[in-house]
């Protein structure tokens, strides 16, 4: 499994990164556990190294439905910089993999002793809250076989290789659809090479391709992330 450091704590200056590494430890994100639960309050934020996260959203008795995915670009429990402590989604691993995980205590603390941790973590929730409303139009005004070039793409960056595991029971949750929809879509990406699925294996087999067939949300959400995060890193330093 490729391990490399979560992206926001290499964007810390090197002082204050030394600093804030000596509040955390190491934590395995197992496929499947529930990091966080709608309605509690947040006991650590996590910063994925490897592995990616789902923010899901429960409504009354319908299926469950993506809202956010968390991977190395970004943290779990954003919301702590606010000082709150809920969430009204749930936190599953969708991706194994490692991170750096600290106390809700702790973190608040740190952000009020870095100047420069507490800058990045609120540019860091902006790009989430824009990542966010992107998402809902998405949902809303494109067809199930764009949005799940996107997703699939989506996860490919986060799992940081062209195979991962995933269900098309759980795509079909995430994306909010039926799963004889995801079926057909998958199906069709398929026979067209774009993909390989066999058993809850996915392999991206043409990622070009994968990313014409993609919505425009893909790019989209990519230049929201570099206009608010990737440009703004000179200014945090």
């Amino acid at each position: 499994m490729k391990t490399t450091e979560n992206d926001l704590i290499e964007r810390l200056p090197k002082a204050v990164r030394k600093q804030f590494l000596a509040l955390c430890e190491p934590f395995e994100l197992v496929l499947s556990a529930e990091l966080s639960v709608r309605g509690t309050n947040l006991s650590h934020a996590y910063f994925p190294r490897s592995g990616f996260i789902s923010l899901v959203i429960d409504i009354d008795s319908h299926p469950a439905l993506e809202v956010g995915m968390v991977g190395r670009e970004a943290m779990l429990g954003s919301e702590l910089v606010l000082g709150v402590a809920k969430t009204p989604w749930r936190a599953v691993v969708q991706g194994a993999g490692s991170c750096w995980r600290i106390r809700a205590e702790a973190l608040r603390q740190a952000i009020a002793d870095m100047p420069a941790l507490q800058a990045l973590l609120q540019r860091t929730l902006m790009v989430r809250l824009h990542q966010q409303a992107l998402a809902s139009a998405c949902e809303r005004f494109h067809p199930i076989g764009p949005r799940l070039a996107r997703w699939l793409l989506m996860s490919q960056d986060r799992a940081q290789a062209d195979q991962f595991h995933v269900t098309q029971e759980f795509i079909s949750l995430m994306l909010g659809v039926r799963r004889v929809g995801v079926t057909k879509a998958a199906s069709d990406f398929q026979k067209k090479g774009l993909i390989e699925y066999h058993r809850g294996e996915l392999k991206v087999l043409d990622r070009v391709a994968l990313e014409h067939a993609a919505c425009s949300c893909y790019e989209s959400d990519k230049l929201l992330h570099d206009e608010l995060m990737v440009m703004k890193t000179q200014a945090i330093r």
